[in-house]
C-alpha cells in the first residue's frame, strides 16, 4: 500500500498555502500563494474571497502534483483560517455579496457605542472590540441594499475564512468549528452554541449562521473518499500544532501580528486584565480545552510598514542586520497602533507614535525599536497572562515567519526572562490543521503519538540586566500612554 498523507490548508491574512504532511509531521511539498489587502478608507481592510477560493484551489492541485500523489493519497485534509474574517456570500450562487470585511477592519468602531460590554464579555469570553465578526456582519446587513430582508430569508450566508472554504470544497456545507465560532462575539462559551441573546443585540439573523461543530471530525469530503476533516483558527491550530495539550502550556506565533494562547485546561478563565478567553480545542465529542489569548495586532506587518512605507530596508529580512549595527535603541521606542492596541489595553483609537526621537537616533535604532515592539507587547500580554491564570510562565513556544529573526527572537527572550524555544516544524498553524485532521480519521491515535513528532530547533535564554529590564520596560510602558493619548475624545 502506498503512503498516504495529510493536507493542511493555512489560509492566512496575506497568503494562503498548503502543506501535505508524512506520519513524522515532516513536510512532502508546500506551495504557497500571496493576495492582497485592500484599504479603500482609512480603517477598512478588504479581501476579495472569490480570489481566495479561487487560489486555494490552485495550491491543493500544486501541493499534490509536487509531491507526486493524487488525491487517493490523502488521508485527510486540515484547514488553519485567519479569524474574525466576515464573508457573506449569496446562498444558490455561491457568489460573496461584497469585500470580505478583514479581522483587522476599525470601520465599526461606532457601533460600539451604548452596548454592555460587561455581559457580552460574561456570554463569549471577549472583550467589545471592532476585532470581532458580530459589528462586521451587522454593517454588512445595514450597507449592503436589501441584504438585511435576503438574510432573514436565508437567502444569503455568513461565515469566517473556514466556512468559505468548507462551503466551496464540500459544495455546500455550512459549518464552522468551536474555535472560529468563540470570535465571532455571537457564541455562548459555556453551551457551545450560537446564543440568541447575541444575535438580537446585534440583530443579525440566525438563518444565515453555519452550524458549529468539534475542531476534529469529518466535515466533509472534498475529492471522492477524502474528507475535510480538521478545522481550527490559526492560532488555535498553532496551539495545538505546538502540542500545547497541559494547562499552562503557552505559545505566541508572529506573523502579522503576534498571538499568545495559553492552555487553561477544561474550564474556561475569565480574564480581569484584558485578555481573551477563548476556545483552544476540541477533538470530537471529547472535552473542550479552553485558553487566554492576548492578540498583538502589529508585529511583522511593522517591518513591512518599514520596509514598503518608509523605504528603510529593501526585504524584510534585512531588519534583523539594521538593528544589529546598534546595541540599543537609543532611547527611541515605537509603539505601533496603526489599527488601535489590542490586548491588554483595547483602545481602538489609539494611533501609533515615535517617541524619545533626537539627533543620535539613527535607522540602525529605529530598527531597533521596530524589533523591540514586538518583545514588550510580547511582555505586556505575558503579564496580563500570568495574573489571570494564577501560573507563572516557565517558557514560551514560538512560531511563525518572524521566528527567522534571530535578534527578535532573544529580545523576547530578554524581556520576558524566560527561554524562547523554536520547534524543528516551524509550520505550527498548518502541521495543527493536519494534526486534527490526522485524528479525526485514525491516521495518528491519539495526543501523545502528536507529542512524540516535536523536536527542538532552537532556544534562546535571557541575558540581560534585571535592572536594566525594568527601566526599558517603564520608558516602554510611557510610550504606550503617549499612543493611548490620542484615543482620547475632547
Amino acid at each position: 500500500m502506498s503512503e498516504r498523507y495529510v493536507l493542511a490548508i493555512d489560509q492566512g491574512t496575506t497568503s494562503s498555502r498548503c502543506i501535505l504532511f508524512d506520519r513524522r509531521a515532516t513536510v512532502v511539498s508546500v506551495v504557497r500563494g500571496e493576495h492582497t489587502q485592500s484599504y479603500p478608507r482609512p480603517g477598512w481592510v478588504e479581501h476579495d474571497a472569490a480570489r481566495i477560493w479561487r487560489d486555494v484551489q490552485r495550491l491543493i492541485k500544486r501541493a499534490m502534483r509536487e509531491a507526486g500523489i493524487g488525491p487517493a493519497q490523502v488521508a485527510a485534509i486540515g484547514i488553519a483560517n485567519q479569524r474574525e474574517t466576515v464573508v457573506v456570500w449569496d446562498k444558490a450562487s455561491g457568489t460573496p455579496v461584497a469585500p470580505a470585511i478583514v479581522w483587522q477592519d476599525t470601520r465599526t468602531s461606532s457601533m460600539l457605542d451604548g452596548l454592555d460590554g460587561s455581559f457580552i464579555r460574561e456570554r463569549t469570553g471577549l472583550p467589545l472590540a471592532t476585532y470581532f465578526s458580530a459589528t462586521k456582519v451587522k454593517w454588512l446587513l445595514d450597507n449592503v441594499a436589501g441584504l438585511r430582508s435576503r438574510a432573514a430569508r436565508g437567502e444569503v450566508l455568513f461565515g469566517t475564512m473556514d466556512s468559505w472554504l468548507i462551503w466551496n470544497l464540500t459544495g455546500g456545507k455550512h459549518l464552522t468549528d468551536v474555535t472560529n465560532a468563540s470570535r465571532t462575539m455571537l457564541m455562548d462559551l459555556a453551551t457551545l452554541s450560537w446564543d440568541p441573546d447575541l444575535l438580537d443585540i446585534f440583530d443579525i439573523p440566525r438563518a444565515m449562521l453555519p452550524e458549529i461543530r468539534s475542531s476534529s471530525e469529518v466535515y466533509g469530503e472534498a475529492f471522492p473518499g477524502v474528507p475535510i476533516a480538521g478545522v481550527l483558527g490559526d492560532q488555535q491550530a498553532a496551539l495545538f500544532g505546538q502540542t500545547c495539550f497541559a494547562p499552562g502550556d503557552t505559545k505566541c506565533t508572529y506573523g502579522t501580528g503576534g498571538f499568545l494562547l495559553m492552555n487553561t485546561g477544561s474550564a474556561p478563565v475569565r480574564s480581569s486584565h484584558g485578555l481573551i478567553t477563548t476556545v483552544g480545542y476540541q477533538i470530537g465529542s471529547g472535552e473542550v480545552a479552553y485558553a487566554l489569548e492576548g492578540s498583538i495586532a502589529i508585529a511583522g506587518s511593522l517591518v513591512q510598514w518599514v520596509r514598503d512605507g518608509l523605504g528603510l530596508i529593501g526585504t524584510a529580512s534585512e531588519i534583523e542586520t539594521l538593528a544589529g549595527t546598534v546595541g540599543d535603541n537609543g532611547g527611541c521606542y515605537i509603539v505601533p497602533a496603526f489599527s488601535g492596541l489590542y490586548a491588554p489595553y483595547w483602545e481602538s483609537e489609539a494611533r501609533g507614535v515615535i517617541v524619545g526621537l533626537t539627533s543620535y537616533i539613527t535607522k540602525g535604532h529605529l530598527a531597533r525599536a521596530v524589533l523591540e515592539a514586538t518583545g514588550w507587547q510580547t511582555r505586556d500580554v505575558v503579564d496580563a497572562m500570568n495574573a489571570d491564570s494564577g501560573l507563572a510562565l516557565t517558557a514560551l513556544n514560538v512560531d511563525g515567519g518572524m521566528t527567522a529573526d534571530n535578534l527578535l527572537m532573544q529580545i523576547i527572550a530578554d524581556f520576558l526572562d524566560v527561554p524562547v524555544v523554536r520547534p524543528m516544524v516551524a509550520e505550527t498553524v498548518s502541521v495543527g490543521a493536519a494534526y486534527a485532521a490526522g485524528l479525526a480519521v485514525g491516521y495518528w491515535s491519539d495526543l501523545r503519538d502528536l507529542q512524540h513528532n516535536r523536536h527542538s530547533a532552537g532556544r534562546w535564554r535571557p541575558g540581560m540586566d534585571a535592572d536594566r529590564r525594568a527601566f526599558e520596560h517603564a520608558n516602554w510602558k510611557r510610550a504606550v500612554e503617549s499612543a493611548v493619548f490620542f484615543s482620547r475624545r475632547p
